[in-house]
């Protein structure tokens, strides 16, 4: 699927990829993943920048998800870890959360949906990211 738009986007909102920059720092979670089982958790540490000119709140969150065992599948809901943060120009919002794959490497892209004072909707695009387990873990599917 291309990393533009994602399946259901015949009416989703028009794409402002210069309204928020998007930058994500995903990591492996060794404490809770268990190879053995087949369990991988990546936590990742999202941080949102208001690069536009208009206050907007993120209201949406459109995942879409490889696995690499597991196959593709999309997350969606409202806003992010129960929150619907308002952006003023110039402000940051960050949080972080995980994914549980089957898989040691996956990864992750998407949308936030933002709404705009005056009632105007976009979408923000989540650049794609990349999980890798560690070679010590993937290691212990071989033992």
């Amino acid at each position: 699927m291309p990393s533009n738009q994602s399946a259901s986007s015949t009416d989703a909102p028009p794409i402002e990829p210069d309204a928020m920059a998007i930058t994500v720092r995903p990591e492996y979670a060794t404490e809770h993943s268990n190879p053995r089982g087949w369990q991988f958790v990546f936590v990742y540490h999202i941080t949102i920048e208001n690069v536009g000119n208009e206050t907007a709140q993120l209201f949406w969150r459109h995942w879409l998800i490889h696995d690499l065992v597991a196959g593709d599948h999309e997350v969606e809901g409202a806003g992010v870890v129960g929150e619907s943060p308002v952006l003023s120009p110039g402000d940051t919002h960050q949080y972080q959360s995980f994914c549980v794959l089957r898989g040691p490497t996956g990864h992750m892209e998407g949308f936030y949906h933002f709404r705009r004072r005056n009632g105007s909707v976009f979408r923000a695009p989540i650049p794609r990211f990349h999980f890798h387990a560690p070679p010590e873990a993937v290691g212990t599917l071989l033992n």
